[in-house]
């Protein structure tokens, strides 16, 4: 039997600014993100599209995503293979080229820049391999059409 998980999420506008979708400006972009038990995301569109700077846009968080399930993997793939982390952060960047005909856009790069300690500097050769064998097993890796780098910076505790 194949193994299935699901993920629900609601996503609710709330830009009505009295007058709906009446015109193109006429609306705000803002919306919330929410899941069963969980706080919600206040997001709305890229400021670029008429969204509000101040909350999260759906390309950031497929950025996040991606910067997310690389993380998860890596420290799963260094606890089992031996190497301690003690910090790690990840400054993730990611690019939409824009159509030519103006209407839409794709994400066409994510540039992971993790930046990893660990405790000793035996781990620290370990500790940069294993960030390339996270991308045959994250789901979000797995799942997009667009390349995917890794820069890492491994550092020693203490040092």
């Amino acid at each position: 039997m194949t193994a299935t998980h699901t993920y629900d999420v609601t996503v609710e506008w709330t830009g009505n600014l009295g007058s709906g979708t009446d015109s193109y400006r006429s609306f705000s972009r803002n919306h919330e993100v929410s899941a069963v038990g969980k706080a919600g995301i206040a997001a709305s569109s890229d400021p670029a599209f008429r969204g509000d700077p101040a909350r999260w846009n759906p390309e950031e968080l497929l950025v996040a995503s991606v910067a997310q399930c690389h993380m998860l993997w890596y420290l799963h793939l260094c606890a089992v293979g031996g190497v301690t982390v003690t910090d790690y952060q990840d400054h993730a960047h990611g690019v939409m080229t824009m159509d030519d005909s103006g209407g839409g856009g794709r994400i066409t790069e994510v540039v992971l820049r993790p930046e990893v300690t660990v405790a000793d500097a035996s781990m620290v050769e370990k500790a940069r391999s294993l960030h390339g064998d996270v991308p045959a097993l994250c789901f979000i890796a797995r799942s997009v059409n667009f390349p995917i780098t890794h820069l890492p910076v491994i550092r020693v505790q203490g040092d």
